[in-house]
């Protein structure tokens, strides 16, 4: 089983951020279903963050109200937490000040009820060398408060900035069929060299390559999508190809192509030059949490297959908005 400060977690883990973080959430009795199912499917680890929602109502709310319903249940998760932003926007802040206000807020949310097994900013702050942000965190782990610290949307030179500091102890990336940048820009590798495991956000291309949008108007109105631009309708068709290709694959294999998806994700875990891999998907059923916890297992001459779609299929346009670009990869 893969490990993560020391504690042993299930090959997929659980993106808690759709729980808060969308136009119309679930409702609680939803999400606290939806959270027993992962962690009855032994999807152990949790990525839930501080910026998914607003200060009156995000993962750390609904994590309270979840270890009071299941206190049994807090020595089982192994929980991370986003934050370093500025409260109430997601604008990256890794100064001493905000530091300490972030994660001291997520502490007394949670109010003794679970431990703060990793914390995470969730971009590098442009402001603030990423060596002062990670002196601030370590304070944390020294003085017992928080068990690790991890790193978002980082490059290689900055994971190599920040372990010099302090050991990381995970690299949270966006990691699937729909982005495979972490294969050639070097977070990979180095990861694999430091030994630091890589959790990988978004491995259904947020709902792409698991078949939930056909065509462009499926989108949700109110949705983070219309802004993105692989999700623009002059891309989408062409687009789509990548998941008709999955989906051939799928049925031929009898799975569905979210498992098809999952798996390739996994079988980039511990594979040659590669870290091990924790791909986190968010599902707010019970149904779509065990389809994504049971993910098809690939072999090679599938993986070759996979990796021919990627050549004839491209996927098109950026990963974020124009604005944001410049905190991926910081």
């Amino acid at each position: 089983m893969p490990e993560l400060v020391k504690k042993n977690v299930g090959p997929v883990g659980y993106g808690m951020m759709g729980l808060t973080w969308r136009e119309n959430p679930p409702r609680q009795e939803q999400s606290l279903k939806a959270m027993h199912a992962a962690l009855s499917q032994g999807a152990n680890f949790w990525n839930g963050g501080e910026i998914y929602g607003t200060p009156e109502r995000n993962s750390l709310h609904l994590l309270n109200e979840y270890f009071i319903k299941y206190p049994g249940d807090a020595e089982k998760v192994v929980l991370s937490i986003k934050g370093g932003c500025t409260p109430g926007a997601p604008i990256p802040d890794g100064s001493q000040k905000n530091i300490n206000r972030s994660i001291d807020e997520c502490l007394r949310l949670l109010d003794g009820k679970k431990s703060l097994d990793l914390f995470e900013c969730a971009r590098v702050d442009p402001n603030t060398p990423i060596e002062e942000t990670i002196g601030y965190m370590a304070e944390y782990v020294k003085a017992g408060k928080l068990g690790g610290i991890s790193l978002s949307e980082v490059s290689a030179d900055s994971i190599r900035k920040a372990h010099g500091v302090h050991p990381i102890s995970a690299v949270e990336v966006e990691f699937s069929l729909w982005s495979t940048d972490i294969l050639e820009n070097g977070v990979a590798a180095t990861c694999a060299e430091l030994g630091i495991p890589i959790v990988a956000y978004s491995p259904l291309g947020r709902g792409f390559l698991a078949g939930r949008y056909k065509k462009h108007s499926d989108i949700e109105e109110g949705s983070i999508l219309h802004i993105m631009p692989r999700f623009q309708p002059d891309v989408f068709d062409e687009n789509i190809k990548l998941l008709h290709a999955v989906e051939d694959m799928a049925n031929a294999k009898g799975v569905t192509p979210s498992q098809i998806a999952i798996g390739w994700v996994l079988a980039h875990s511990n594979a040659r030059g590669m870290p091990t891999i924790i791909p986190i998907p968010g599902a707010t059923t019970t149904e779509r949490i065990e389809e994504n916890t049971q993910p098809a297992k690939l072999n090679d001459e599938d993986m070759k297959a996979l990796n021919g779609f990627l050549k004839k299929f491209p996927v098109t346009g950026g990963r974020y908005w124009k604005d944001h670009e410049h905190l991926l990869f910081a």
